[in-house]
């Protein structure tokens, strides 16, 4: 009897999210953004990008950029020279992968966890293709299984068989109860993690985000870059209007009188609400926020957000 491959729409697919280094292109992370970009602007300020590293002083050579020449050691030595930077390559880049029993839900397109899943793919793959080193912290309710960053496509590989583990691993009947505290433990495990100059990549709902999340990614961003990819779903600003539903986070289970409107304004003033106030970090704590929206490819959106549109072949 054939067994039937689950639906890549419910559950993450591991040969997807390898397919998807092809689509990993005609976006950055650096501050050079298109006008267009969340990213350009003041918020791009918070996106420190490579630096320069002072390599040596040498004597000037035809072509040199005459900025470069040093004119106190040109006085002394009494002929010109010219201080030479290299660039810095280095940028290690840490994602955290939010696949908690939360993120098993979506009313359109995907789940919540597999557009997680391929945003993480993305950026993974991304940030190899440019030379930088790459590691993730992947969490659900209960385990971290943490990757520590390195320049290589076995690094990626490892990162997505742990994203596609705990994955597969939801459904709605899980035994997994929802533990609150999880996304300020992982918080708590970046910043021993991140120690300088790291860009640290969260992508999640942040549902349970409070008060200690906001800190910790102050304290998280006061050295290193920090970027938060907002996984949403369309119902949490559209409900239908036509039908209840039922919901449940897999041990209670609550009616939700949609076809009442006064009931169906109250839900979406509290999870608008609850939206709007993490993407208000870009105002108040100077972390970027990229809303990611379950309804449509997660591929299509970031290129979108971040770099040149999706019609656009040509390379980054």
């Amino acid at each position: 009897m054939a067994v039937t491959a689950p639906d890549p729409r419910v559950y993450a697919d591991l040969s997807r999210l390898v397919a998807l280094q092809f689509k990993a292109r005609g976006f950055s992370f650096l501050p050079r953004q298109p006008v267009h970009s969340l990213l350009s602007g003041r918020h791009g300020s918070r996106i420190r990008g490579r630096g320069l590293n002072f390599e040596e002083i040498r004597a000037y050579r035809p072509g040199d950029d005459v900025r470069s020449i040093d004119w106190k050691v040109t006085a002394r030595m009494r002929s010109p020279h010219s201080r030479v930077f290299t660039e810095e390559r280095d940028r290690p880049v840490l994602l955290l992968v939010d696949q908690r029993i939360d993120m098993f839900f979506g009313t359109r397109l995907y789940m919540k966890s597999v557009t997680a899943a391929e945003t993480a793919a993305l950026a993974a793959w991304r940030v190899l293709s440019v030379g930088d080193r790459v590691g993730a912290l992947v969490f659900n309710d209960q385990h971290i299984t943490e990757v520590r960053p390195h320049r290589s496509r076995n690094t990626v590989m490892q990162i997505l068989r742990a994203i596609t583990d705990m994955n597969h691993a939801l459904r709605a009947d899980s035994p997994q109860r929802s533990n609150p505290g999880m996304l300020n433990q992982v918080l708590d495990s970046a910043l021993r993690l991140a120690g300088h100059d790291h860009l640290v990549i969260i992508i999640s709902d942040f549902a349970d985000a409070d008060n200690d999340t906001e800190q910790m990614l102050i304290r998280l961003s006061a050295h290193n870059d920090v970027l938060a990819g907002l996984v949403h779903d369309p119902s949490a600003r559209d409900f239908p209007a036509s039908r209840d539903l039922v919901a449940t986070d897999g041990e209670l289970q609550v009616s939700l009188p949609l076809s009442r409107k006064q009931a169906r304004q109250r839900i979406s003033d509290h999870t608008q609400g609850r939206l709007n106030r993490i993407i208000d970090w870009q105002r108040r704590i100077g972390v970027p926020v990229l809303p990611i929206d379950t309804a449509e490819e997660a591929a299509t959106q970031i290129q979108r957000l971040l770099g040149r549109s999706a019609s656009n072949k040509t390379r980054p």
